[in-house]
């Protein structure tokens, strides 16, 4: 676990992947254009709900809504933490 903060209940915390910073045609992004990422990998994840146990685990590459989660700053890393159920599937 790459942090010590430890989600509760149905929670996953996110560090999400980069944004693209070219196109596939070798166009250069300027950072006011850029995509909020919909990718990333699960760093934590809390105990899940009585009768619902988590099915993402640590380490799990996952896709999310776009608005999906709260941002978080922990120990100057980014990171989004939000609802199992906003991650759409694992990859």
């Amino acid at each position: 676990m790459a942090t010590k903060l430890k989600p509760l209940a149905d929670r996953v915390l996110v560090e999400a992947a980069a944004a693209e910073e070219k196109t596939a045609g070798g166009i250069i992004i300027p950072d006011t254009a850029k995509e909020k990422p919909q990718k990333g990998k699960v760093v934590a994840v809390g105990g899940g709900k009585k009768d619902e146990p988590m099915t993402v685990k640590v380490g799990d590459s996952v896709l999310y809504g776009k608005y999906a989660g709260t941002e978080i700053t922990v120990d100057g890393k980014d990171y989004l933490i939000m609802r199992e159920s906003d991650i759409f599937a694992v990859l």
